[in-house]
């Protein structure tokens, strides 16, 4: 199978390094994904996103002079829109009939909620391992 620069294939991981993970993509062919192209977000430990025997989408992103096959798996993903939403500052009904202890108990409970969210996200990309 000839493989080019753009091509989307599947492959099965068959490495993990502190750098990056080694993709076989056909009985003669395989690339790396570095480090810096698993995922959209930070990357701290390679095996908290992907493991060994894995099937991964990649894109083909360089092929050098050698043959040595640069891939991506971030590439394969649409980039999710973590912005948060824009206030209506104008809006009547935004907390105004509130008092200052409504308010500050509103803010504590969304607060909290936001956080379990973030640690049961946290949680379940981990597989329930703890640091």
């Amino acid at each position: 199978m000839a493989v080019a620069v753009g091509d989307i294939l599947e492959g099965v991981v068959t490495g993990i390094t502190n750098f990056g993970a080694f993709v076989q993509l056909s009985d003669k062919e395989s690339g790396l994904v570095h480090i810096s192209e698993i995922s959209h977000d930070y990357v701290e430990h390679i095996s908290d996103h992907i493991s060994k025997g894995d099937k991964v989408k990649v894109k083909v992103v360089s092929i050098d002079k050698d043959g040595k096959i640069g891939l991506s798996i971030r590439q394969t993903k649409p980039k999710s829109n973590t912005r948060p939403a824009d206030i209506d500052w104008l809006k009547e009904d935004r907390q105004t009939n509130l008092s200052f202890e409504d308010k500050l108990n509103k803010f504590l409970k969304v607060s909290n909620e936001k956080i379990e969210s973030v640690r049961q996200r946290n949680n379940n990309r981990s597989g329930g391992k703890t640091r």
